[in-house]
């Protein structure tokens, strides 16, 4: 039922084009009559025009506030007429200057309508077909996602418009050990689009566990060689190794600086924003921080924590990852616009 506005907007659209066939058959075809000007006459056209402008202006923004097709297009049904006037006073100015101006003045005013119709009747015509969103929306919608740190990929978003109202769905790849934790990541994404995304209806997710051949595994270390350190957030360096999940080889290793072992506040989750940017998917640690603010930032990401004693970087890695969660779809709506 929503795009019975989208309706209205090409029946709209067909009247802007009649008002322009009018005003060109008036000014190019019929014969002409005797024109009188007059100060007066030409004030009474000014405000007849006048008054429809400044409704016009009113209501175009009334409608993008409200994202109404139908009154976007009854918008520049007035703006046509205000045209329509436009061709009077220049052509009673014209006689008044003794240049007969009607039918330049009408031509450039009949294709400005045309430009004004076309755009109303396409606009209607790809909500009817369900067209996609705009591409810019679109993007903006896929950086929300994208923010969430557990999702590790978005691998399809489409959208749809349907009168005033968006319909998205999408589908990522996800790195969490729970279906809760998977629910907990779709309603955050879908609370993040609503408020940041105006007029959305609805958002349906697939959520499917990411099928990882090479995971990243995070060891906070005291040194350069390998040494483990026993504290997370003070750890001098972390070493990141990629290690293939069947085969147990080591694709890649690396050892970097923290750069926030020296911060003397929250250091913690400074170090799991940073982890995470780095797109670990273990933490092999002896620090037990599962219950507290990085274990639980962590934990919400989808990064496993695993409990180690070992004291060598060699030690450390022998963890290896679980499976993650079944394929799982949510629909839901935006509670503030049902």
């Amino acid at each position: 039922m929503y795009k019975i506005e989208n309706i209205a907007a090409i029946i709209v659209g067909l009247l802007i084009f009649l008002t322009a066939y009018e005003i060109a058959k008036e000014a190019l075809f019929e014969s002409g009559h005797q024109v009188v000007t007059h100060p007066a006459i030409l004030l009474g056209v000014v405000v007849a025009a006048l008054v429809p402008w400044l409704f016009s202006r009113y209501e175009l923004r009334i409608a993008r506030a409200l994202n109404s097709p139908s009154l976007m297009a009854d918008a520049k049904e007035f703006q046509a007429h205000v045209l329509s006037s436009g061709v009077v006073l220049v052509s009673l100015l014209g006689h008044w200057i003794g240049w007969p101006l009607d039918w330049p003045a009408a031509l450039v005013i009949v294709l400005w309508i045309i430009h004004a119709g076309w755009a109303t009747l396409t606009s209607g015509m790809r909500v009817l077909l369900d067209a996609s969103i705009d591409a810019e929306t679109l993007q903006r919608i896929r950086r929300i996602i994208e923010r969430q740190p557990a999702v590790v990929e978005v691998r399809s978003l489409v959208g749809r418009n349907a009168g005033r109202y968006r319909f998205l769905e999408a589908e990522i790849g996800v790195r969490a050990q729970s279906l809760d934790k998977a629910h907990q990541v779709s309603h955050a994404i879908e609370s993040h689009i609503c408020s940041e995304i105006p007029f959305v209806e609805r958002v349906l997710i697939h959520m499917e566990p990411v099928s990882r051949e090479v995971v990243r595994i995070a060891v906070p270390l005291i040194d350069q060689t390998g040494t483990v350190s026993r504290h997370f957030g003070l750890a001098p360096y972390f070493a990141l190794t990629d290690k293939q999940t069947v085969t147990n080889d080591i694709v890649r290793e690396m050892i970097i600086a923290n750069p926030f072992a020296a911060h003397p506040r929250g250091r913690g989750l400074e170090v799991t924003h940073w982890l995470l940017e780095q797109h670990v998917d273990i933490l092999v640690t002896p620090d037990d921080i599962r219950d507290k603010g990085p274990g639980h930032a962590l934990g919400d990401a989808g990064v496993r924590v695993i409990l180690s004693e070992a004291t060598t970087l060699v030690q450390a890695i022998e963890a290896l990852p679980v499976a993650g969660v079944t394929e799982e779809a949510t629909a839901h709506g935006c509670s503030s616009q049902e």
